[in-house]
């Protein structure tokens, strides 16, 4: 069965079942599910030293199976519960690990005492079809560990300061305050929740001002050439250039902002041409293989962008992909950071920037 994430402390509060699948790439929410659901396990034997812990992680194509498929089928002498964690980071078990998931799934019910967490990052279509994943999604419960999204990252933020007696001000300087605390940590959960606890250590139970916020929190963020493409799409003018400075300073390689810029260019001029061939929307997406937030995103920029417009852009991607290679061009800086940035902004007017 699929359980979404914010149900699993009223799932867990039924009691804990034999196997559980997890999947995505936030840290700190993977982290918290696996504690609550190790939480859970261990308040229901009553003595926590009684539980038994094996971690198994995946990796390479003869990783011996066998081992993981016999842990959980005895329980040492003081023993009276198990938990087997197989952690797969690449998100392909092979062959043989495909056969060994589908067994853990089918028997997973049968050991009484033995519970197994699979863990998985961000999964494609395609895996999600797979014969193993199915088995485990039928065998068991898989949860799907998605990203807070930007635009939820303020209210996040809020409901985790309210988790320990904490809330920034009421009104339009709440807001504010709380938007600042997301530019800061933006794309890091882990270092916001470590933000969130160094302001409970540091002050009371109670509404938190703007400048005791101000004081504490750091400028945290961790920059991703993946949500820069979001913000760009977004049409987001301020939060890209943001974004491009932290890129800059953190030294992450020209050549792959501009493969993020690009790749968005490339699908809207592949789907324009589709649509203007007669094909539907989705098919349209479906072929550009565009999915989740971009396909979203992408859906609300498409009718803004003119076919004159992507035609452009793509010839602009082309020009910065030889300014970030050495190769300086005739009107355009020869600084490939100022390069990208222009193709930034100008992919972001066309999707409607303000």
């Amino acid at each position: 069965m699929q359980l979404a994430l914010a149900r699993l402390s009223e799932h867990l509060a039924k009691g804990p079942r034999a196997l559980y699948t997890l999947h995505g790439d936030e840290p700190l929410l993977m982290q918290e599910a696996l504690d609550a659901i190790r939480a859970a396990i261990r308040t229901g034997t009553g003595d926590a030293s009684a539980v038994e812990r094996a971690v198994y992680t995946v990796q390479g194509a003869h990783f011996d199976w066998s081992a993981v498929l016999a842990a959980g089928q005895s329980l040492s002498l003081f023993a009276v519960q198990q938990i087997v964690e197989i952690r797969i980071p690449s998100g392909k078990p092979g062959k043989e690990g495909s056969a060994a998931l589908q067994h853990i799934a089918e028997n997973a019910a049968a050991n009484a005492g033995a519970f197994t967490l699979v863990t998985l990052p961000r999964l494609d279509r395609q895996t999600k079809s797979s014969a193993w994943f199915a088995a485990l999604e039928g065998g068991g419960v898989a949860i799907q560990i998605d990203p807070v999204e930007r635009a939820a990252l303020p209210q996040w933020i809020a409901q985790r300061l309210a988790a320990q007696g904490q809330r920034a001000q009421a009104g339009e300087a709440g807001s504010r305050t709380l938007q600042f605390f997301a530019d800061r940590v933006e794309g890091n959960l882990l270092a916001a929740h470590q933000e969130i606890a160094k302001l409970g250590l540091l002050y009371p139970a109670g509404e938190l001002t703007q400048q005791q916020i101000e004081d504490a929190v750091l400028n945290v963020a961790r920059y991703d050439v993946f949500k820069l493409s979001e913000a760009v799409l977004a049409g987001q003018r301020a939060r890209a250039e943001r974004m491009l400075d932290g890129l800059q300073a953190e030294g992450e390689p020209e050549v792959l902002v501009h493969y993020a810029l690009a790749e968005d260019i490339r699908a809207i001029k592949r789907i324009k041409d589709a649509l203007a061939s007669g094909k539907p929307l989705p098919m349209a997406l479906r072929e550009a293989r565009v999915w989740g937030q971009r396909e979203r995103l992408l859906e609300r920029a498409l009718p803004r962008i003119t076919d004159t417009q992507a035609a452009s852009l793509l010839a602009a991607a082309h020009t910065v992909d030889g300014i970030v290679k050495g190769l300086p061009s005739p009107g355009w800086p020869s600084d490939p950071w100022q390069a990208l940035a222009r193709l930034a902004q100008s992919l972001c007017a066309a999707c409607g920037g303000r």
